[in-house]
């Protein structure tokens, strides 16, 4: 039975790690629409054309997801009642801690398959491995023969076909993947007398200035520093997009050649030349010492404390949570969200999340259809899953949140539940993101400026990140693997263990084997 290696003590470790923070559509984020003001999905043709297809709809959906779906303290029964109201479904949604979940999500799977949820949510690392291993449902069919495709509303099918392994759909994309950009203070950048910078000098340059002069401008130099991150290295796809400038052309994973073959980015040159980067700023003081540990929810309270300056973070919908903490810290919430520099040239397209549904569910096809398929139907269900519930995350009444006066009909986002003191800006469904156009959104006019702008940005200077299926090898080596190069890197980086004496551990420790193995199953595909 093939479920039998997701037991397995090397996939266990590749699959139970965390998944990268701050999502794009993280639970920071969360907003609604009126019924009143977008299309009734009990009156949609995608609905219509569902109810005539003859799947039997499922009486209980249950679901594991992270915390880019509404959380509990964003009053999340709330959202359940409403999609229950909707559909007439028994919802159970099992959702463990955030930065927990692909920990909590590979037990689960590890259990046994009678443990299983009907649906999770997984990024492309994962999805690609379970996939391999059988746990997964095939939803081709489903997709091509679904109102959705028919609709003529899906604008980002090319989204849809990147997420396919040989040929075959295990996992649905309801958005683009998105990326990180770098965040810059334009009042830091004020104070120190700094233009925008371009290049890797003019980088290294503004980190000095914002670590050993003046950036926040309170007559003490020398007390903050210039950028802060999750990790030096992620764990998962695309593991340099919170250090841009540093990694620049480097990569340290599974890459597909111009000549069409595999190799390891962890083992080539232009890596090491990013780890002596970035030894280089950590010990001259313009990194985090803290960086090594700590999670992205440090991040962002370290720099709504003005602590630092810098910060590579999703680009678009983050912009606005940023800077609205930022200003309910009273601080200057202006950023400018900065074109790559010249060495880098574009950040990287995460391959989008995707919805998957497990081979132990007992009705896929109508999860398929009354789940998935249905946060696209352009009408109420999508307003929930992009905005939440009317008078609880948005509303359309006369009334001022926080220092912003609505008319009466005006659709406005409600003030945060985990953060007071800031708006929402989405829910699940980023609606600067979302495949599947909507026409009459009544909340695309509530996108912020800077949001907006920020996204463009991205939009224009990003790179789409490669799949990288999965293989016997990838399962049995690839989390061994990843945690040994994160440890080589820290030996560098934080350390200051010269490069070549950590490759030779690598090499020492299993690394250089375990590369080998996965390149070369990768190329015999």
């Amino acid at each position: 039975m093939r479920f039998r290696k997701l037991v397995s003590a090397g996939l266990a470790a590749a699959m139970a790690v965390s998944l990268l923070g701050g999502c794009s559509g993280s639970s920071e984020t969360t907003v609604t629409a009126n019924t009143e003001n977008g299309p009734e999905t009990s009156g949609s043709a995608d609905k219509e054309s569902n109810e005539k297809s003859g799947i039997d709809k499922p009486a209980k959906i249950k679901i594991m997801v992270d915390g880019t779906v509404m959380t509990k303290i964003n009053n999340r029964d709330a959202f359940e009642k409403r999609w229950e109201e909707l559909t007439g479904i028994d919802l159970e949604i099992t959702q463990p801690d955030h930065d927990a979940y692909y920990d909590v999500l590979g037990q689960t799977f590890a259990s046994g398959p009678e443990n299983w949820p009907d649906v999770v949510i997984l990024s492309s690392s994962y999805y690609s491995g379970y996939a391999e291993e059988g746990a997964l449902w095939d939803m081709t069919e489903a997709w091509e023969n679904s109102a959705l495709k028919v609709s003529g509303r899906v604008a980002g099918e090319d989204v849809i076909e990147n997420m396919k392994l040989n040929g075959k759909l295990y996992g649905f994309p309801v958005t683009r993947g998105n990326g990180c950009i770098t965040y810059v203070k334009k009042s830091w950048l004020d104070h120190c007398g700094l233009e925008v910078p371009t290049t890797y000098d003019e980088y290294i340059n503004m980190l000095d200035a914002f670590t050993n002069g003046d950036p926040d401008g309170n007559g003490i130099a020398g007390d903050t520093y210039g950028l802060s991150a999750a990790g030096f290295m992620g764990k998962e796809e695309p593991y340099i997009n919170y250090l841009p400038e540093f990694y620049q052309d480097a990569y340290p994973a599974f890459i597909k050649g111009e000549d069409g073959l595999w190799y390891d980015g962890f083992t080539r040159d232009e890596f090491k030349a990013a780890l002596t980067r970035l030894r280089e700023a950590y010990q001259a003081g313009y990194i985090d010492k803290e960086t090594l540990t700590n999670g992205t929810n440090d991040c962002r309270n370290k720099f709504y404390e003005d602590k630092y300056g810098v910060f590579t973070y999703w680009a678009g919908t983050w912009n606005s949570n940023l800077k609205n903490n930022l200003e309910a810290n009273d601080l200057d919430g202006e950023l400018i969200a900065l074109k790559p520099i010249a060495e880098v040239g574009s950040y990287i397209e995460r391959s989008s999340p995707v919805w998957a549904i497990t081979e132990s569910c007992e009705n896929p096809e109508g999860v398929y259809q009354y789940l998935i398929e249905s946060m696209l139907d352009g009408g109420d269900m999508q307003m929930l899953w992009t905005y939440g519930v009317e008078d609880i995350h948005w509303s359309a009444k006369a009334e001022t949140v926080l220092e912003n006066t609505y008319a009466d009909g005006e659709f406005h986002l409600a003030e945060s539940l985990e953060r007071p003191g800031t708006q929402y800006t989405k829910q699940h469904l980023d609606p600067m993101l979302t495949i599947a156009e909507w026409g009459s959104n009544p909340g695309s006019d509530s996108v912020a400026p800077e949001a907006r702008s920020s996204q463009l940005i991205f939009n224009e200077h990003c790179r789409q990140a490669q799949l990288v299926p999965s293989s016997e090898e990838m399962a049995s080596y690839n989390g061994d693997l990843i945690t040994l190069k994160q440890s080589i890197v820290a030996d560098v980086v934080v350390q200051g263990i010269p490069v070549e004496e950590a490759y030779a551990r690598f090499a020492k420790d299993g690394g250089s084997g375990w590369s080998k193995q996965i390149v070369d199953s990768l190329n015999k595909q």
